[in-house]
């Protein structure tokens, strides 16, 4: 058992690089002891390591005193939760169903009967909030991933990658085989826990009728609540209800999305006597137009992109009087990435899983889980009157990060090569990811590593060699090696680069 610290306020168990029943059992057996650690937040039990994460600055000797203690032999992996899911292989549920026949020299009723025949366990959630790796498919039919994947899966399709099988459960890109489709919701919000899944349980899949499928009711999404105070007009490039984010659910796969930038979330609700935690909107460029409905008060924090309300420029992070009929646009670009919209008493959408934050590619939380467009209506609670102001923060000077937890899968050197050299913001960036174009940081070994429990500001390097900086609705788990990590009071300021600027680090 080896303990690495990743970032101030997580701790990595790695147990090995085994996929087995046996190293199941003890990756379960030490979730379970990390979770009777006061301090735990959450924790992300994966294959052959759980990651921890903390209230507060890890120390790792104390986890490590506490696992000792509660850590004994691993009791055998328990069978109590076998659970049958139907399946309606081939045809326009299962299209890669001829393909992996094709494939394994078999023909698809072979091939049906060989996956269907197996039970699986699950090994991680991950990729999207509730989807579940199981191993192990026959070897006679671990087809590889498609050349090309999808840009979308239904839900419920039951796919093969390899000696792995998965359920996607909710419309999304991917490239696994998909050989059939189950009329069962994979991932529910509104169920606890949300996820059908989780790590330790087993899995039969029994072929279902195909003319028999129906499409799963999705679940349903409450109405907003508070009073209808914010018009859209346009709803901009990307602009979005955020608070600061949602925990306790990574294990299930669902990131805590949040503000890109909460400091100036914090600072934008503190100028209009809002909570911190009160959900705001959050933009880029080109921003949106919104009119008020009624008489609000509002502030405007992160980026600048000129505000106006009623024509006339406002300041940042100062508290405005936005009349009924007045609307709020932006004029350009002047500084930062994402700029936020904070209103007396808050957005009141729905909280989803504790949060009222949106993630898009999970449509999840938010307003129907999606960006604003034009004729939205927004309800707001009945503010507490005008708070504190305060100025924008400077985002001058180069970015903090630490050592990341697989130094080792690196050349002697890289952490500091990488911090001594001049990165760009490559415009394929989003609230997922940053990928960084600059020097190319080699590997010891393949590039890849057994997947496991990753954090926002995680430096991952994959087998090119340019580094992708994970961000708040980055995945939960990932297979590629971290190479730094960018602490959580730096995150935000490293946020409000933009596609094309130069970013440089530092150790800290």
């Amino acid at each position: 058992m080896r303990l690495v610290p990743f970032g101030r306020a997580a701790v990595l168990v790695d147990l090995g690089e085994e996929i087995s029943p046996r190293m199941l059992a003890r990756v379960l057996s030490v979730d379970r002891a990390l979770q009777e650690i006061p301090g735990v937040r959450e924790t992300v039990p994966a294959y052959g390591s759980v990651l921890a994460c903390l209230e507060k600055a890890s120390d790792v000797e104390a986890v490590k005193k506490a696992l000792a203690g509660q850590l004994g032999e691993p009791e055998p992996l328990s069978s109590e939760r076998v659970l049958e899911i139907p399946v309606a292989y081939g045809g326009i549920h299962g299209p890669d169903l001829d393909r992996v026949a094709a494939w394994a020299g078999l023909s698809p009723e072979e091939v049906v009967d060989l996956h269907s025949g197996t039970e699986y366990l699950v090994y991680m959630l991950g990729f999207a909030p509730g989807f579940p790796y199981m191993a192990t498919v026959p070897e006679r039919i671990a087809a590889p991933r498609l050349p090309r994947p999808r840009t979308a899966v239904p839900p419920g399709s039951v796919g093969v990658a390899g000696r792995l099988t998965g359920i996607y459960p909710a419309p999304t890109a991917g490239g696994w085989n998909l050989v059939g489709r189950t009329p069962l919701l994979i991932f529910d919000p509104t169920r606890s826990p949300p996820a059908l899944l989780e790590v330790g349980d087993r899995v039969r899949f029994s072929p279902h009728p195909p003319e028999e499928f129906r499409e799963p009711t999705p679940p349903p999404v409450p109405p907003q609540e508070g009073r209808p105070a914010i018009a859209v007009l346009r709803g901009g490039l990307c602009t979005t209800v955020q608070d600061l984010g949602r925990y306790g659910y990574r294990r299930y796969g669902v990131p805590p999305s949040g503000a890109m930038d909460p400091e100036a979330l914090r600072s934008a609700n503190g100028a209009v006597g809002n909570p911190q935690e009160a959900a705001g909107l959050e933009f880029t460029w080109p921003g949106p137009i919104l009119e008020a409905l009624v008489d609000l008060v509002v502030a405007v924090g992160g980026a600048d992109f000129a505000p106006e309300v009623a024509g006339k420029l406002v300041p940042l992070n100062r508290p405005v009087r936005w009349r009924r009929g007045e609307v709020i646009r932006f004029r350009g670009r002047r500084q930062g990435t994402w700029a936020y919209l904070a209103v007396g008493g808050g957005i009141q959408v729905p909280p989803v899983l504790g949060s009222r934050s949106t993630h898009v590619r999970a449509r999840l939380g938010g307003l129907e889980g999606r960006p604003l467009r034009t004729g939205d209506v927004l309800c707001v609670g009945h503010g507490v009157g005008i708070g504190a102001s305060s100025s924008p923060v400077s985002r001058t000077g180069p970015v903090r990060v630490l050592p990341g937890p697989h130094l080792a899968a690196f050349g002697a050197g890289a952490f500091e090569r990488f911090v001594a050299s001049t990165y760009t913001v490559s415009p394929q960036s989003d609230r997922s990811g940053y990928r960084l174009e600059g020097p190319r940081i080699p590997h010891a070994g393949p590039g890849e590593i057994l997947s496991q429990g990753m954090i926002p500001g995680a430096v991952q390097v994959p087998p090119d060699g340019q580094p992708i900086v994970l961000m708040r609705d980055g995945p939960t788990t990932g297979g590629y090696p971290v190479l730094a990590v960018i602490p959580e009071e730096e995150l935000g300021r490293f946020a409000q680069y933009g596609p094309g600027e130069v970013v440089r680090f530092t150790p800290g």
